[in-house]
């Protein structure tokens, strides 16, 4: 199948082209029909699959005739994080080059006037956060009773950050008769009350069974202690042929703190997270997404609605609190059928998140050990730009009492090693280099050597 048999007009279907698309996800091959024939639509698949085209795909078509007015929106799409937001907008931007469409962002975080300008003006698509929606409404900018299709996006991460009364109230002032979307990777039972509420005759579409996480994607968990995190990131990070990747905190200081110690290690890292205002969280974004660096440290501000082509790795430097939020994280990599790996960092007192996880998923997850690692290992450093070089910090010169007493970066430093140690490590290396094909080559990372393996 082919977009062309989805029954999407020409124009909508020369821009998805020039997007490079040729073939539906099955998300998409099943939405799009209904969602054009005017259906009521509840789409549940994990994330990386496509469903924000599967609705804003149909949703140019369907906007294409109409005429806009003043304050009152044709349509809306509510979405829980700007980030989000933002992603949605682009995918109308992009797909909607051959229509005639004005959209309107409405997020916090930005100054309303040109916002509120917009509306002024007249929109065909409104994508808004619940938030400052319910601001400008307060305020009397918008009206809501010319909306004739309704997308709520990410529903059940809209549960988990509490808006689920005031997208309760906007639904309550739109009209009566409209079309609904509800699209998210899982439904607990408040998403499903929320669907019975406001949804008709519902068709619901279900590509895998909620919160599994993508085929496409190798997990691993990996035992650690608290004090090695660090070490073991930077170890992964060096050796399992990372190309981009996200690395994932659960609190922003732990991401101010993480991004620049990598920095200060020679990594090409930027941070992401909800202390930083708008215009630099889109800068940094910008930057991540053209190369500039090639690890994004973030906290769940990221987890949604982050679609970066390209992100070969994620890493849970914290095993997360909500097991839902794990799906999510390890959904920005193995997007659109590309192969992702994904590492979550697990200390003793993160057994009962990642068993939580487990059960959600229905999966366990394996364990790295020595025959995961994906490129064979040389004791040699990895190798950076000359004036990366400057900037790597001395592992030599750290007196042995600041690791024994837990300084704050003593989880990060090594002391030289002794002369004797020294000289066995280079004979242990000499008998590893003689080893069979397909053993371990190398240094054994001492988060490698637990029971578990």
């Amino acid at each position: 199948m082919n977009f062309a048999d989805l029954g999407l007009s020409e124009s909508l279907l020369a821009a998805v082209e020039e997007a490079g698309y040729t073939e539906p996800t099955p998300i998409q091959s099943q939405a799009i029909p209904p969602v054009l024939m005017m259906k009521d639509i509840i789409g549940i698949a994990q994330t990386g699959t496509g469903k924000t085209a599967s609705f804003v795909l149909p949703m140019i078509d369907v906007m294409a005739a109409g005429r806009r007015r003043a304050l009152m929106p044709r349509s809306l799409i509510l979405a829980p994080t700007r980030e989000l937001a933002a992603q949605v907008a682009e995918n109308f931007e992009k797909y909607g080059k051959n229509h005639d469409l004005k959209l309107a962002l409405l997020i916090g975080g930005v100054q309303m006037g040109d916002q509120i300008k917009a509306l002024n003006d007249g929109v065909d698509v409104l994508i808004a956060t619940p938030g400052r929606l319910m601001d400008l409404f307060e305020r009397g900018k918008i009206l809501l009773n010319g909306c004739e299709l309704l997308v709520i996006d990410e529903a059940d991460r809209m549960l988990d950050m509490g808006f689920i009364p005031d997208i309760e109230f906007i639904c309550s002032k739109l009209p009566e008769t409209r079309q609904t979307m509800l699209f998210s990777a899982t439904m607990p039972p408040p998403i499903e009350k929320l669907a019975k509420k406001f949804l008709n005759n519902p068709k619901r579409i279900e590509v895998s069974r909620a919160a599994t996480t993508n085929k496409d994607i190798t997990a691993f968990k990996v035992p650690v202690k608290p004090r090695q995190k660090q070490e073991t990131l930077r170890w992964l990070l060096d050796h399992d042929q990372v190309e981009t990747a996200i690395v994932f905190a659960n609190r922003k200081t732990t991401v101010r703190e993480l991004n620049k110690s990598l920095q200060g290690y020679g990594f090409r890292s930027s941070e992401i997270h909800g202390d930083m205002d708008q215009s630099s969280r889109i800068k940094e974004l910008e930057r991540f997404k053209a190369g500039e660096v090639n690890i994004l440290v973030a906290s769940d501000v990221a987890a949604r609605g982050l679609d970066v082509k390209g992100v070969s790795h994620v890493f849970n430097f914290d095993t997360p609190w909500h097991p839902d939020d794990y799906v999510h994280r390890i959904g920005r990599t193995g997007r659109a059928g590309a192969k992702g790996r994904a590492f979550t960092l697990v200390t003793d007192d993160d057994a009962e998140a990642i068993a939580n996880v487990e059960k959600l998923t229905g999966n366990g997850i394996a364990v790295f050990g020595k025959g995961d690692v994906r490129v064979e290992l040389v004791e040699k450093p990895r190798q950076r730009d000359e004036d990366e070089k400057p900037a790597r910090k001395s592992r030599e010169r750290v007196p042995r009492e600041d690791t024994e007493h837990g300084s704050e970066h003593g989880a990060e430093r090594e002391t030289a090693p002794p002369k004797q140690a020294r000289s066995r490590r280079r004979d242990e290396r000499d008998t590893n280099e003689q080893s069979a094909p397909g053993e371990w080559n190398g240094p054994i990372p001492g988060f490698l050597d637990v029971s578990a393996v």
